[in-house]
């Protein structure tokens, strides 16, 4: 068994910023797993995903490993969104814990047991969204975007167990100018509006705040924006690593 995952996918974005959306062109959707930990939200499009509501975060563990048995039955897993997942956790297991030093250690072990154990042996594609917040560091004197977490956690990050984060962004047509490529497609929706959703794959200079990574050769410089599309960046990624 490998000791990573090369088509684990963190997409980050504000909340609005296209992040499910871009699920919609995946293939094979009634061979995904997708894990709903935002109660009451759907999807803003038709699908054949396997929608699974998650209501105890544990649950999670154990759809891992039915996807891990059920061999090429399963073709991937969605988990929408980490963050709420976290959340989700400290509500059930910390805040009514008699041992609270105790059970925020057992935060962090699951989220690792995620991370570092389940989405590994998995070895399949892992898409993991995520909602970024900024906030202000006064030891630097700036501004960093990141998924909020909380515990033990928050020191380390949870985009620093991702070596591929892409972040969704909605930008003005004028802004995009000069990023044409192949990858990025202009709809007459897009002309209509003005706005394009789309996937920021590379750092530029106005948002060094945020945490993006991935194989410095994986895009060129023009493909910095390209369509908000997940099928697109997995088809990049299993190109890349074969």
């Amino acid at each position: 068994m490998s000791d990573t995952n090369d088509q684990l996918i963190l997409i980050c974005g504000y909340s609005g910023s296209g992040k499910s959306y871009s699920l919609k062109n995946i293939r094979n959707q009634d061979k995904w797993l997708y894990l709903n930990t935002e109660a009451g939200k759907k999807l803003p499009f038709k699908n054949q995903f396997k929608n699974i509501r998650i209501v105890d975060p544990k649950e999670v563990l154990s759809y891992f490993d039915a996807a891990i048995a059920a061999g090429d039955k399963s073709e991937g897993i969605i988990i929408d969104s980490i963050d709420f997942l976290m959340n989700m956790f400290e509500a059930k297991y910390i805040k009514t814990a008699a041992d609270t030093r105790k059970a925020w250690g057992n935060y962090q072990t699951f989220f690792e047991q995620i991370f570092q154990d389940k989405i590994i042996r998995y070895g399949k594609p892992v898409i993991i969204i995520a909602h970024v917040a900024d906030s202000y560091d006064e030891k630097t004197l700036d501004t960093k975007t990141s998924i909020p977490v909380k515990g033990a956690l928050k020191n380390i990050s949870i985009e620093a167990y991702c070596s591929f984060l892409i972040y969704a962004e909605k930008m003005t047509l004028k802004d995009l100018e000069n990023y044409k490529n192949d990858l990025l497609h202009i709809t007459a929706k897009d002309e209509a509006t003005g706005l394009k959703y789309c996937f920021q794959t590379q750092l530029t200079k106005t948002t060094l705040n945020k945490k993006i990574r991935g194989p410095d050769d994986l895009f060129i410089l023009d493909e910095t924006y390209i369509d908000n599309d997940a099928q697109l960046v997995l088809d990049k990624l299993t190109e890349y690593y074969k």
